[in-house]
C-alpha cells in the first residue's frame, strides 16, 4: 500500500496526474460488443445513441482465433467514432493471458486518448490493480496520453470477494466493480449453470403446519448474489468508486433479468451489464430513478433546503435522514435526465 502523501502522485515520468474524484456521468448500463464482427462495427454509431457505456469485449465469448481481430475491431471503433456523452470502455483479457500485454500496448499506443475505462477480469487482489496502474502509467507516459485511463474490476474468484476492500482501495484509478456470476461460481464450486440470477434450489421452505404435515408449504426463492453484492457495494461505497451487476445470461428472461437488476439497484449498485439490445431497455427503466420517487423526493428538499429540522408531508415525517435519502434520488435524477429528454421532463427539471 502507498502511503498517503503518495497515493496520488503519477507513477511514471510524463504520464497525466490521477484523478481524485471520478467523472460524473450516467452509467445505467455497460453494453457488450464484439469488436471482431463487422456488422456489429457497423452499428456502433447507433449504440451510441443509446446507451451510457459501450465496452468492447476482448475477453471470454471472444474465440482464440479472433483475439487479434476483436483488439484492432475495438481500435478501429475507438477512431472512428464520436462518442459525445457515452463513455468507451474495453474488457481486456485476463492478467494471466498470453495477449494482455499486446491488449495494454496497442489500445494505450492507438486509441489511449479515447479509451475512458479498462476493465480487467478475475482481479484477486490488490497487487493485479497495482501491476496494470503501473503498466498503464508507463504506457500513459510513452504514447503521451492527456488523461488517465481508469480501471474497472471484475469480482469473478472466491479470493477476489476475500480481498474487495483491498482491490477498492488499490489505486486512485480505479473506478468500479462489477460482478461476474459464472466465473465466480466456478471458483466457489457452486452447482449453477447460469449466468447470473437465481436457482430453483437455493430458497428456503416454511415451516410445516402444527398437526396437518402433509400440507403444502411454501418454497421462496433467494438471491444467490445477495452476500457477494452487499460486500462489493459496500466496499466501492467506502472508497469513492462504483459497484455494477454483471451479465444476466438467459436474454430471453425479461421479467428475470429486471428482477435482478432492480434488486441490485436498491442495494445501492449503479448500474449493470446489458449483452442484447433488449436488455438496454430493462436497464434504462431500471436504473432511472422511478418518476413518482423523484418529485417527492424533491418535495422533501424544497421544504428542508439546507436539510434541518422537520417536515411533515402527505402526513410523514421527514428529517436530516430521509433528506439524505432524498438527495441521493434527486441527483441521480439529475444526472440521469442530462442523457434523457423525456425522462428530464417526467422529473421536472
Amino acid at each position: 500500500m502507498k502511503l498517503p502523501v503518495n497515493f496520488y502522485k503519477p507513477l511514471a515520468i510524463g504520464a497525466p496526474a490521477p484523478l481524485r474524484t471520478l467523472p460524473i456521468r450516467p452509467e445505467r448500463m455497460i453494453h457488450f460488443f464484439p469488436p471482431h464482427v463487422e456488422k456489429i462495427r457497423a452499428r456502433v454509431p447507433e449504440m451510441i445513441r443509446q446507451v451510457d457505456v459501450l465496452c468492447g469485449n476482448l475477453e471470454d465469448a471472444i474465440p482464440v482465433e479472433d483475439k487479434d481481430a476483436a483488439r484492432a475491431g475495438f481500435i478501429e471503433v475507438a477512431n472512428a467514432n464520436d462518442f459525445g456523452t457515452t463513455a468507451l470502455w474495453v474488457r481486456v483479457n485476463c492478467l494471466n493471458s498470453p495477449w494482455i500485454l499486446d491488449d495494454l500496448e496497442q489500445i494505450v499506443r492507438e486509441a489511449g486518448n479515447r479509451v475512458d475505462v479498462i476493465m480487467v477480469p478475475k482481479v484477486e487482489g490488490p497487487w493485479d490493480i497495482h501491476f496494470v496502474d503501473q503498466h498503464l502509467a508507463l504506457l500513459e507516459a510513452r504514447y503521451h496520453v492527456s488523461r488517465p485511463i481508469l480501471i474497472h474490476a471484475l469480482l469473478e474468484t472466491a479470493e477476489g470477494v476475500k480481498n474487495v476492500e483491498q482491490i477498492a482501495g488499490a489505486s486512485p484509478r480505479m473506478h468500479g466493480m462489477s460482478l461476474g456470476p459464472a466465473d465466480l461460481a466456478a471458483s466457489r464450486g457452486m452447482k449453477t449453470t447460469r449466468v447470473g440470477g437465481g436457482h430453483p434450489h437455493y430458497g428456503v421452505l416454511a415451516d410445516p403446519v402444527e398437526g396437518a404435515d402433509d400440507a403444502p408449504r411454501a418454497f421462496v426463492q433467494q438471491d444467490l448474489w445477495h452476500y457477494t453484492v452487499a460486500r462489493m457495494v459496500d466496499a466501492c461505497v467506502a472508497h469513492g468508486i462504483r459497484a455494477f451487476y454483471g451479465p444476466f445470461g438467459d436474454i430471453r428472461d425479461e421479467a428475470g433479468c429486471e428482477a435482478q437488476m432492480r434488486s441490485v439497484f436498491v442495494m445501492g449498485c449503479t448500474g449493470a451489464w446489458s449483452l442484447a439490445p433488449n436488455q438496454i431497455a430493462i436497464a434504462r427503466r431500471v436504473f432511472s430513478p422511478n418518476v413518482k420517487e423523484v418529485l417527492f423526493a424533491k418535495r422533501i428538499l424544497e421544504a428542508m433546503p439546507d436539510g434541518s429540522g422537520v417536515a411533515m408531508i402527505d402526513g410523514k415525517m421527514q428529517d436530516d435522514a430521509t433528506w439524505k435519502q432524498a438527495k441521493v434520488i434527486v441527483d441521480l435524477a439529475r444526472l440521469v435526465a442530462q442523457n434523457d429528454a423525456e425522462l428530464a421532463t417526467a422529473y421536472g427539471f
